[in-house]
């Protein structure tokens, strides 16, 4: 029971290191792009933007939901890769379909990989609704200033 506390805490602290890395390295982005945002720019241009930011999170919980099923496959819980990333993929997204379960020993992992993967999805999506109201609000400033005739 201690080794799977201590694997499940050991989990979390590592998808929460890697969620922060990972926001942290696209607000980065996000900085340097709206830096130079033209609001009068192409709608093209900022929808691809928002769409970079969007893979950019799908790449953040992937090498989370990966971190887990490489721990799966490693504690030898699960027959294959394959069960394990599917396994992994469920557990996180909390959907939990009940097809493939794990020896009664690490199910505590798991019950921590959906709590986990619960806040970091939400915390994704703060993230992203904090980036998509800055792009709005840059361009409600934009709107709002007086503009010169040459401008």
């Amino acid at each position: 029971m201690m080794d799977a506390m201590l694997v499940s805490t050991g989990m979390a602290v590592w998808t929460v290191l890697v969620h922060m890395v990972g926001l942290g390295s696209l607000l980065a982005l996000a900085r340097f792009r709206t830096s130079r945002i033209d609001p009068r720019g192409s709608v093209l241009r900022q929808a691809l933007f928002i769409l970079i930011i969007v893979l950019g999170l799908f790449l953040v919980h992937a090498v989370e939901i990966w971190s887990f099923a490489l721990l799966y496959l490693a504690l030898g819980v699960v027959s294959g890769f394959e069960e394990a990333l599917y396994f992994s993929t469920s557990t996180f997204t909390t959907l939990g379909y009940g097809d493939v379960i794990i020896d009664n020993h690490w199910r505590l992992v798991s019950a921590m990989e959906g709590f986990t993967g619960f806040l970091m999805i939400g915390w994704s999506t703060a993230f992203l609704v904090s980036i998509v109201g800055k792009l709005r609000a840059l361009e409600a400033d934009w709107l709002d200033r007086p503009h010169d005739a040459d401008d």
